[in-house]
């Protein structure tokens, strides 16, 4: 992924946030359904209904890897950082699930995630998806003209660290435009002033990726989901974020 990174036009730009409105739109509608006794299947379903309703797509389903992935979103539950395959199991209380989505409008890809409680949580459970929506925003801040892509990855490390937690440092954001995955890679660390300059037109999908007791993972045997090697809890925050001349746009919003 570390080529030539697309720069997208005003009008580009546009379209890119319609597929972010409606890709918000979606994960609304899965974190609807959130509640204890309702499988991560079921969810799969409340988000590809919206998009039929809107005669688009989600690029995750299909995606090329060890067998092309069979779902619309990722559903990660508890220890399970990313890339959670929907089954029919069902959500218990006090589980919390990271529900990952993208969206194919006219062409470009709106990709997002959040991370919620399912009914009443334990207190380090709910202050660790806090943390990861303050690294968001934290990323977000330093996504101005002039700044580096360590920034980015700098804000975000920072901020876990100073509450405890950990990053991945194996998975990491992206650019996202006609492709879910174009350049750069925006790790969740690095050193400010450092890495490729921010330029107004770049869209990136930043995503930090928390966990409780180690930054480091393992691949479960579907080949797919990706949890923390000490079983501890993880979370996922992420938005399509283009900068501007004025400051960062999220376009993955309602």
């Amino acid at each position: 992924m570390e080529g030539i990174v697309n720069i997208k036009s005003a009008a580009e730009i546009a379209i890119m946030r319609e597929a972010g409105r409606i890709n918000a739109e979606a994960l609304e509608a899965a974190k609807a359904a959130i509640a204890p006794g309702v499988s991560t299947l079921e969810l799969n379903e409340a988000v590809e209904a919206v998009h039929r309703k809107y005669g688009v797509y989600s690029p995750f389903k299909n995606y090329p890897g060890p067998y092309p992935f069979p779902a619309s979103i990722c559903a990660s539950v508890n220890e399970e950082l990313v890339h959670g395959i929907p089954d029919k199991r069902k959500l218990k209380e006090g589980d919390i699930v990271s529900i990952d989505c993208g969206t194919v409008y006219q062409g470009f890809v709106g990709d997002s995630a959040f991370t919620i409680g399912v009914g009443e949580i334990t207190p380090l459970a709910q202050k660790l998806i806090e943390v990861t929506k303050q690294a968001l925003d934290a990323a977000i801040a330093q996504m101005v003209p002039g700044n580096h892509l360590g920034d980015i990855g700098a804000a975000v490390e920072a901020l876990v660290l100073k509450h405890g937690f950990h990053v991945t440092h194996l998975y990491t954001g992206h650019g996202v435009g006609r492709e879910m995955h174009e350049s750069p890679m925006v790790p969740n660390y690095g050193q400010p002033g450092q890495g490729i300059l921010l330029r107004e037109g770049m869209t990136l999908a930043i995503e930090p990726m928390v966990l409780v007791g180690t930054r480091y993972t393992r691949e479960l045997k579907n080949q797919w989901t990706v949890i923390s090697r000490d079983r501890s809890l993880t979370a996922h925050q992420e938005h399509t974020v283009a900068i501007r001349a004025n400051g960062p746009e999220i376009l993955t919003q309602l």
